[in-house]
């Protein structure tokens, strides 16, 4: 099932308890997580029943804290930066592609991280 535009494509679970979460959400609602994917940061992927995906990884760094992050896909990922910057979001990672996947960015506002897909 392809996911709609403006729908959550990806859901992003950081986390330092990855095992924990991905058991939590394989036991109580029954999602399926791959190996670590090497291109989302290694993170464990589940494809959900609707097209979408979750991954669950650790910080990449020290700076990075637990979050989680919903990436809305978009069908021209330059549009809805500029839409997004055009509104008082910051910009916190340009347009970046993922091997495979499509590409992506990060925008912040009223402290909320946002993230944009477009597939390939």
């Amino acid at each position: 099932m392809a996911v709609a535009e403006n729908a959550i494509y990806y859901l992003e679970i950081i986390t330092k308890e990855v095992q924990a979460v991905a058991d939590y959400y394989s036991n109580v609602h029954g999602w399926h997580f791959d190996a670590e994917a090497p291109e989302l940061g290694n993170a464990r992927v589940a494809a959900l029943p609707d097209g979408s995906l979750c991954g669950i990884r650790a910080p990449m760094h020290d700076q990075e804290t637990p979050t989680t992050r919903p990436y809305l896909r978009v069908a021209d990922l330059d549009r809805a930066v500029r839409e997004a910057a055009g509104r008082g979001a910051t910009v916190a990672i340009e347009s970046m592609e993922i091997a495979g996947r499509g590409t992506i960015a990060i925008v912040l506002l009223g402290g909320v991280e946002q993230g944009l897909w477009q597939l390939p």
